[in-house]
This record gives structure tokens, C-alpha cells and sequence, in this order.
């Protein structure tokens, strides 16, 4: 695992402009002071010497210790993130929900074993190290068992796919690139829930200092040694950025007693369980992905389709009882694999208690395979039994109060998942991720939310830019 600062410098055109390129600290000194008198940006850079410029931020701004937080978040850092474990990476952006960044794509991406994070990184207790690696790499097998049923199925019938027939009978080197990679990303699509958790991947974030000050109290507060170790790295690189910032991202004993009160809360949620639903006698390994809507203040929609009368694209105008109407959407059962990019949209909160629920590998897309669904539907039957045991074993070792069980699922293991935003972010989702190069999947989560939303507003029907997920 390896946690890198990248320095912006200025382009040639704003050089040649003569404009002035500051360091995060000084950039955030030059902002503060605006706020203290009215001499103008000139006047503020004139005070910089560019000899000693970490001195120059006292001299601009004295009060440049952080203590005030606004102005912490006008000193942007950009870190990359290499080698920590998909969860680690999922866990980062549920903290970080606002900063800009990219993620390595399990989508686009084949792993494998050699990918996966060491155990004594991820804190895996010594007595289960020998079981975990033995389930991750079986994992791992799976997952290109899945993959090869998936690849032969889409070479056997192309439609299944959606490749458009112009690009199946274009006979040119561009066209067969971009069958070859439909085909290939129609398959990772579809194997990539076998996957363990415990795989590496990266991602790079840009954020304010203040960001990373208090993702870094977070992760160095963890009871998972990886959040830890990530922590410390930020807190590392972050210091080559902004080092006023060091003293503040620290380890903070209320989050210490909050992240234990949150872990007892998902495991008094396993307790009140009825049924466990990946207990053995369970018939159906994939928990039902049951979707709820609920609208608080509906009388703000007043207008009716009004508010989407300028709505040309999911870019374009929403009318203000949208912007005002808060949303609430969620379900019962999500895979992981989907969670990741749910929860990346920026605006509201989400809730996501880790409680494996199922889990779920593609068995809904045998249908489209024609002749070789039988067989299809054998091999995945085998495999998801497989997937079964892995969401199993993590939730025992929840119930057992074991804080790395996380480490133990599958990118196919479900959990509940809910968001409370908006109603015009909540449709701005909606389009996003039914539209074009959308995965399958979340697709279909979000348009049976959408359903919800036309039974109780149906003069919205057509007017809400819902896609079907075409292939790019």
C-alpha cells in the first residue's frame, strides 16, 4: 500500500499570463485574508517571498493554523491511493463523499490472486489467516470459472450483449476493438461478484487539507489495522502539502467510541434477525432486492411536470419543489459490487449497515442465454454456493464481534442500502445510472425506484430521462 502527494503546477498559458501559482497553505493565507480587508489579491501576493514561501503564509495570514476550518478547505491536496483493499477503498468514500476522484474499475479490469492485500496488513487474526487465504483463493478460481461461462455465452450469442449489429458486421480493425471490449466488459460485468473484498485496487482523491485531516482521524481511529496504516500514510503525504495540518489529523477517542457504538448497532441488527438469511436451510442464497420510496414534504411538487418542463438532459434545469422535496430510496439487498458506485453520488447521506444479507452473482441473466442456459445455470448454481459460504462465514464472524469479517465477503454479498437526498438528485441518479454504459444491475435497481416514483407522480412518466442502460 503506497499513498502519494501530486503537486499541481501551473499551466504554460497561465505562466505565460503572468498568473500567480501558489502552494496549498499559501493559496488557502491569500483566501483567508480576504476575509480581513478589502486591499485587493495583488496587494496580498505582493507580501510572498518567493525565497521562503512557508513563511510567507504567516505573513499573509497569521491565523493559518487551522484552527478555523474554513480555511482549511481552501488548500486542495490530490493523494493517490495504491494497493489497499476494495473495501478500504468503498469505506474511503463513504467517509469522502464530496471529493473528486476515480477508482481502478472491476469493471473494466480482470484481477487476480496475485492482487490480493496480504492478511497481516488487513489485521486478519493469526489463527484464521491459513482458512481466509484458502476461501480467497477459491474465490478467486470462481471468479474465472464465472468469468469463461459468461465470455463462451456472449460468443455464442452476441445479442445477449446488445452489440449493435452495425458493429458486429463492420469488417474494420476499430469496430472488432469495440466488439472484443462489449464482450469482454459484458463478462467482467457479470463475474466480477465472486470477487473478493480483500482484492487491492486504487484511487486517487482531491479534496481539501481539511478533508483529509478528518478522513485521516477516522481511519486512524479504526479498529481495522488497514484503516490505520492508510491513515498514517495520508497523514505523511499530507504533511509535504499542507504541514499546519499534521497536529489535527490525529487519532480522536469520541470517533473511537462511536465507531465501536456503530459496530454493536450492526450487530444487535444480526441478533434481531429472525431467520439468518445465508443460514444453511436457506433455499435462496440471493436475499430479494425489495425497493422502498419515501417522499417527505410532497406538497412542495405542487407545479407537477412544471418543475421538469426545462429538464432536457440530466444536467439540465429542475424547478424548484424538486430542489426543495427531500427523497428518501432504498433496499433490502444490494450487492457490494453495486454499493460501490451507489454510494459515490455526492449530495445527501447514505446508510449501508455491513449485515450480509445474501448474495448475488448474475443468476437473473441466464434467461437471455438461450440453448446454453441449462448448463449455464449448473455450473453458476455450483459457483454461488461458493459465494454463499464466503457472506456465511462473514456474518458468523460479525455475530462473533470480529471488526476484519468485512475482509471475509465478496463484491457479490448484499447489504441494505439507503439514500436520503433530494428529489432532483435523486432523479438526476435515476438518469445517470439507467443511461448509457450503465451496469445492468444498478440499472434495474434504479428503475424499480423509479416505478415507485411514477405510481405516485405519473405525469413524471417520460419526462424523467430514463435510460436502458445501453452498452458504450
Amino acid at each position: 500500500m503506497k499513498v502519494t502527494h501530486v503537486s499541481i503546477c501551473p499551466t504554460e498559458a497561465a505562466s505565460a499570463a503572468g498568473r500567480a501559482a501558489l502552494t496549498p497553505e499559501l493559496l488557502a493565507a491569500t483566501g483567508a485574508r480576504y476575509s480581513r480587508n478589502n486591499e485587493g489579491l495583488d496587494s496580498i501576493l505582493a507580501k510572498i517571498d518567493p525565497n521562503n514561501l512557508d513563511k510567507s503564509v504567516d505573513a499573509i495570514f497569521k491565523m493559518v493554523d487551522y484552527g478555523h476550518q474554513s480555511i482549511a478547505d481552501m488548500a486542495p491536496v490530490a493523494l493517490f491511493i495504491d494497493g489497499v483493499s476494495i473495501w478500504m477503498a468503498y469505506y474511503i468514500w463513504t467517509l469522502c463523499p464530496t471529493a473528486g476522484g476515480q477508482e481502478s474499475s472491476t469493471r473494466y479490469i480482470k484481477l487476480d490472486e496475485e492482487s490480493l492485500v496480504d492478511p497481516e496488513v488487513l489485521g486478519i487474526p493469526e489463527p484464521d489467516r491459513e482458512r481466509w487465504e484458502d476461501a480467497a483463493s477459491l474465490a478467486f478460481d470462481t471468479y474465472k470459472n464465472a468469468l469463461n461461462v459468461w465470455e463462451a455465452a456472449c460468443q455464442a450469442r452476441p445479442e445477449i450483449a446488445r452489440i449493435p449489429r452495425n458493429l458486429l458486421e463492420d469488417a474494420g480493425d476499430k469496430a472488432a476493438r469495440q466488439v472484443a471490449r462489449m464482450r469482454r466488459n459484458f463478462g467482467f460485468d457479470r463475474a466480477r461478484y465472486f470477487l473478493p473484498v480483500s482484492c487491492a485496487t486504487n484511487l486517487m482523491l482531491i479534496m481539501s487539507a481539511r478533508g483529509w485531516a478528518q478522513l485521516s482521524q477516522v481511519l486512524l481511529s479504526s479498529p481495522l489495522r488497514e484503516a490505520n496504516l492508510v491513515g498514517a500514510s495520508i497523514v505523511s503525504e499530507l504533511e509535504l502539502a499542507a504541514p499546519r495540518m499534521g497536529r489535527h489529523a490525529v487519532r480522536k477517542d469520541y470517533i473511537v467510541d462511536g465507531l465501536r457504538e456503530e459496530f454493536a448497532r450492526v450487530q444487535q441488527m444480526v441478533a434481531a434477525e429472525p431467520t439468518p438469511q445465508l443460514s444453511e436451510d436457506y433455499e435462496n442464497p440471493e436475499h430479494p432486492s425489495v425497493p422502498e420510496l419515501r417522499v417527505m414534504e410532497a406538497d412542495l411538487f405542487s407545479t407537477g411536470a412544471a418543475d421538469l418542463a426545462h429538464h432536457q438532459n440530466r444536467y439540465a434545469w429542475f424547478g424548484d419543489g424538486l430542489r426543495r422535496m427531500a427523497v428518501r430510496f432504498s433496499w433490502s439487498a444490494v450487492a457490494l459490487a453495486e454499493i460501490r458506485d451507489l454510494n459515490r453520488h455526492r449530495t445527501g447521506t447514505k446508510w449501508c449497515p455491513p449485515v450480509p444479507r445474501g448474495f448475488y452473482c448474475a443468476m437473473d441473466q441466464i434467461a437471455g442465454l438461450g440453448d446454453s442456459a441449462e448448463s449455464a445455470q449448473d455450473i453458476l448454481t455450483d459457483l454461488q454456493e461458493i459465494g454463499r459460504t464466503a457472506s456465511s462465514s462473514a456474518l458468523d464472524l460479525l455475530s462473533a464481534g470480529e471488526p476484519t469479517y468485512v475482509y471475509w465477503t465478496l463484491l457479490g454479498t448484499q447489504f441494505p442500502f439507503e439514500h436520503t437526498t433530494t428529489a432532483d438528485k435523486f432523479l438526476y441518479e435515476a438518469e445517470l445510472r439507467t443511461g448509457t454504459g450503465a451496469h445492468y444491475k444498478y440499472a434495474q435497481h434504479l428503475h424499480d425506484i423509479l416505478e415507485l416514483w411514477y405510481a405516485r407522480y405519473p405525469e413524471t412518466r417520460g419526462l424523467v430521462l430514463e435510460g436502458s442502460a445501453e452498452p458504450e
